[in-house]
């Protein structure tokens, strides 16, 4: 079971030891989906909504997500972010896209916090539509990209 850097010699769960890899510019970027009726998608985009301007929460959501990582996933390294950006975009008449991307100079990477960056703008998403919109679904949460390089 060694070879499974989440487990010790005895299978048992830790934080892996990244102290002595060397710090490096790293960056990762997510990405998911909101699938909703193309009218909400409508009133999310012109920000007519009965709970507010649901892009601009729901871009601190996870902005505040992505730097509270280590308190959701318990084997993640707290990580002083350098930078988290989350975007929208309408990518097809039902579809929401939501792009995270997070940076930072570090021993270890920062895929978990685009990830959970993307996830809770989503969801925040989901919580002011759902009263316009019953039929809603999040799809195709992923890793889409991750860089590494080193310090000069």
């Amino acid at each position: 079971m060694s070879d499974l850097t989440h487990l010790d010699d005895r299978g048992r769960a830790r934080m892996v030891d990244v102290g002595a890899k060397p710090p490096l510019r790293r960056t990762a970027v997510a990405e998911g989906f909101l699938v909703a009726a193309g009218a909400t998608l409508d009133r999310v985009l012109s920000g007519d909504l009965p709970k507010g301007e649901a892009l601009a929460v729901a871009r601190v959501a996870g902005i505040q997500a992505a730097k509270r990582t280590d308190e959701l996933i318990p084997l993640c390294h707290t990580l002083p972010l350098d930078a988290v950006s989350v975007d929208f975009e309408r990518s097809a008449p039902d579809r929401l896209r939501c792009v995270a991307t997070t940076r930072i100079t570090a021993r270890t990477g920062v895929e978990m916090e685009a990830l959970v960056a993307v996830s809770a703008a989503l969801l925040t998403v989901w919580d002011m539509v759902k009263g316009v919109d019953a039929d809603l679904a999040i799809e195709g949460v992923r890793l889409v990209e991750k860089r590494k390089e080193s310090i000069s």
